[in-house]
């Protein structure tokens, strides 16, 4: 029996592999969805002004509150956190916490009734290496079975098939 295509764009699934990825390393799940939410965004952000959609500034963040800042690295960036009363979550710029609930009900639209599916098959690719390893090649893994779009403009939030294949194989 054929299963139907996963047609998603890349954010949301850049946002469940680094919910994956930061749940390996030993994040609770809201914590994991609060990075992974911050991962996506500073990944946008960037495609976005490599394609000329938004404008070069000094950073994001010059966006954020001054002072002490704690951060925690996943797939290569520095995220900043905030400690709540529900646990350590992404700092948005404004400084306040990001809501796991909004990240975790924007996957389960963009995934649908195959969300299951897909975080089950991250699930196994992420069980292969070592916590640290996974963080360090991770953004690595994605690219390989990201859903392939164009690179340029017409590429930026459409939707194309991921493979759960990919995923799979993406490790060897």
């Amino acid at each position: 029996m054929a299963t139907t295509p996963i047609r998603v764009n890349r954010a949301p699934v850049l946002t469940l592999w680094a919910a994956v990825v930061a749940e390996r390393l030993g994040h609770p799940p809201e914590t994991a969805l609060s990075l992974a939410s911050a991962v996506a965004g500073t990944a946008a952000r960037a495609k976005a002004r490599r394609l000329g959609l938004a404008e070069e500034h000094a950073g994001d963040a010059a966006d954020r509150p001054a002072g002490p800042r704690r951060t925690v690295r996943l797939l290569g960036r520095e995220i900043p956190v905030v400690e709540t009363p529900d646990g350590l979550l992404a700092a948005e710029p404004d400084g306040k916490a990001a809501k796991p609930g909004a990240v975790a009900a924007y996957v389960a639209r963009a995934f649908g009734e195959r969300l299951a599916d897909v975080r089950a098959v991250m699930e196994t690719l992420a069980a292969g290496p070592a916590p640290e390893e996974l963080n360090r090649i991770g953004f690595r893994l994605y690219e390989a079975f990201r859903p392939e779009v164009p690179s340029d403009v017409t590429g930026w939030g459409a939707k194309a098939v991921l493979d759960l294949d990919r995923i799979r194989s993406a490790a060897g």
